[in-house]
């Protein structure tokens, strides 16, 4: 197999630094409307890898790997799933089921709301580093 020399493309370059803030920004978006309408947590998470994705595409792997690290994401996907646990966990401790989030907030309402929004929010922030995670899996040599 052989590997061609990396070219840089200057026109991609500077196209994807102009896209990449307004994915972000369509991703949080999403994840902030998921609560009202179509989208949500997963949803986000994938548009949100998406950046980091084509910055990987565009910049090379040793550059986006400085950006956010392997050991971020570990983190990150540990941080996500302990939020969508720690909500279900919180509203058992407020005398409710699990994932009964009526007892979050002074009125069902809200209560209801801000629970959808953490358990969201947590897997938002699982799926964006699983998502990465793999992408450096398939893109690494080794």
């Amino acid at each position: 197999m052989k590997l061609y020399q990396r070219q840089r493309h200057r026109v991609l370059q500077i196209v994807t630094k102009l896209i990449i803030p307004f994915v972000l920004l369509f991703a949080l978006y999403v994840q902030f409307h998921g609560d009202y309408g179509p989208g949500g947590g997963f949803q986000a998470g994938v548009i949100f890898a998406s950046a980091f994705i084509l910055h990987g595409l565009i910049f090379g792997m040793q550059r986006t790997r400085k950006v956010i690290t392997p050991t971020a994401l570990r983190i990150l996907m540990a941080l996500g799933v302990l939020i969508y646990l720690g909500t279900g966990i919180l509203s058992m401790l407020l005398g409710a089921n699990l994932l009964d989030y009526s007892v979050l907030a002074h009125d069902a309402k809200h209560g209801q709301h801000w629970g959808i929004f953490a358990v969201e929010l947590g897997v938002g922030v699982t799926v964006t580093a699983v998502m990465i995670s793999l992408f450096y899996s398939f893109a690494s040599r080794r």
